[in-house]
């Protein structure tokens, strides 16, 4: 898979879709890699050019072990998507993936055509359970984190219906760097983007899980108070990686929103 360095670090990406068609970009969960969105990017076949990368220090992506912001993280994906010639583009982000849309799409509105936001949130408290959460992930890997974290991330029938599904994304995660895993639980530990809500001008569609416990709801409805063309979708059935559990609903919302932001561009 190609490699392209941005800022000194290298990154993974996978660029995927008929040139000169409307490009989406995705950004992905702490802990997760590019691999995340397999299961959606087919409801844009043929219609879009898909760009997946994995976020530093997760996946086939560089580590710099030193404190960042989600500023910098939107940064990775603005130069990322400078160097292969793309202007503007669908931004499509989970979890810490949405939090860097947030970021980028608040800074340089003019780069967003969309702005898709997945159970994420524009504040996570509190500080210290970040930092202690990437204390224990230095000291003792992710396999510390894993179970606690499926168990956010999942309804419990999912695991029932798709263990293979489950057991690859468990892979993926206790082989993430440690040292990148805590790099960005401190950049969610300072982050605040309430305040950069109101620059976002894109057509913005919000995605939270019914059952989501990491970022429920109440945080999509705080995010769409302070965007002036913000849309709340409350899936039923899902969890935290809604986009690996309901994978075909929230493809055919996807490819819907876009196509009519598309238009409207």
């Amino acid at each position: 898979m190609p490699q392209i360095t941005i800022g000194g670090i290298g990154f993974r990406y996978l660029l995927e879709g008929p040139e000169g068609a409307p490009a989406v970009a995705f950004s992905n969960s702490l802990g997760a890699t590019l691999e995340m969105w397999d299961a959606l990017v087919p409801a844009l076949t043929g219609r879009y050019r898909t760009l997946r990368y994995d976020t530093r220090g997760h996946g086939g992506s560089e580590t710099r072990d030193q404190p960042i912001t989600v500023t910098d993280l939107a940064g990775d994906l603005a130069g990322l998507l400078d160097a292969l010639g793309i202007g503007r583009a669908h931004l499509v982000g989970l979890s810490l993936g949405g939090m860097t849309v947030q970021a980028l799409a608040s800074a340089e509105p003019e780069r967003a055509l969309s702005a898709t936001l997945m159970a994420t949130a524009a504040h996570m408290p509190s500080p210290q359970s970040w930092e202690e959460r990437a204390a224990t992930v230095r000291a003792q890997g992710l396999a510390a984190v894993v179970e606690a974290t499926l168990g956010r991330w999942f309804t419990p029938g999912f695991a029932q219906r798709d263990p293979a599904a489950i057991q690859a994304i468990r892979e993926r995660f206790v082989a993430c760097d440690p040292a990148g895993y805590a790099v960005c639980c401190g950049a969610i530990g300072c982050m605040d983007l309430r305040p950069a809500l109101s620059a976002i001008t894109a057509p913005t569609l919000v995605i939270a899980g019914r059952d989501d416990p990491s970022t429920p709801p109440a945080m999509a409805e705080e995010i769409c108070a302070g965007i002036a063309q913000a849309e709340l979708l409350v899936l039923p059935r899902a969890a935290h990686l809604l986009a690996v559990e309901r994978a075909e609903a929230v493809g055919g919302y996807l490819r819907a929103f876009l196509d009519r932001a598309s238009r409207d561009a």
